[in-house]
């Protein structure tokens, strides 16, 4: 039974590792989870097996090609989507009854009760970097899986490795460019907010490119 449990454990912990940081070989993940190799390539087999996840091959100068893995659509569905399919209707009843307009007022309603509610929790902030730091906090405990990766002292990137409202999103463009409104707002007309990555355009995550003076 424990044997069950840790196989269990490490599985999520792979899933995770890949959700967040993209596609890694197995002595990436090896290094990350302190497991051997050998045990990371057993598991990667059996989650294959699974169909959660995928890999490609990268020629290397010497010996055999490396295999990066990735995860397929089928994992991607374990993580949070906060009601997708209710969400997405609600979206498409509004826009039925009150048409586009009708809509953006929907929509702008949100992005104003997201700013108060973020703000309520950034007023110690001394500086945007500070709000930064806050607003990952925040998005990961709604389930966007974010964090604040340091560039340089001038620039962070808010990375987002999962959209939780994604199925919403793809059905209503409004809220991306919502979100990118409540970010700017946020932390302020002297920092530079540019999003950089983007999941409905194809990559990985959503990323947000954040620079300004301390």
């Amino acid at each position: 039974m424990n044997d069950a449990i840790e196989r269990v454990r490490v599985k999520n912990q792979i899933l995770s590792v890949i959700k967040m940081h993209g596609s890694q070989t197995a002595v990436d993940l090896a290094i990350k989870l302190q497991v051997s190799p050998m045990a990371i390539r057993q598991h990667m087999q059996t989650l294959q097996d699974e169909q959660l996840v995928t890999y490609s091959e990268q020629k290397q100068a010497v010996g055999r090609p490396v295999k990066f893995w990735q995860l397929t659509d089928k994992a991607n569905a374990l993580f949070p989507n906060h009601h997708a399919e209710l969400v997405v209707k609600l979206i498409d009843g509004v826009r039925k009854v009150f048409g586009e307009a009708g809509l953006g007022v929907l929509i702008g309603e949100r992005t104003q009760a997201q700013i108060q509610t973020y703000s309520a929790q950034m007023q110690h902030a001394r500086n945007w970097r500070e709000r930064v730091a806050i607003l990952a906090q925040l998005r990961t405990q709604e389930g966007y899986m974010a964090e604040a990766i340091e560039e340089s002292p001038e620039v962070l990137l808010l990375a987002e490795n999962h959209c939780s409202i994604c199925a919403a999103a793809q059905n209503c463009s409004q809220l991306c460019s919502s979100e990118l409104q409540v970010f700017e707002t946020l932390l302020g007309a002297d920092v530079s907010v540019e999003r950089v990555e983007h999941i409905l355009s194809g990559d990985r995550r959503c990323a947000y490119r954040i620079s300004g003076c301390n």
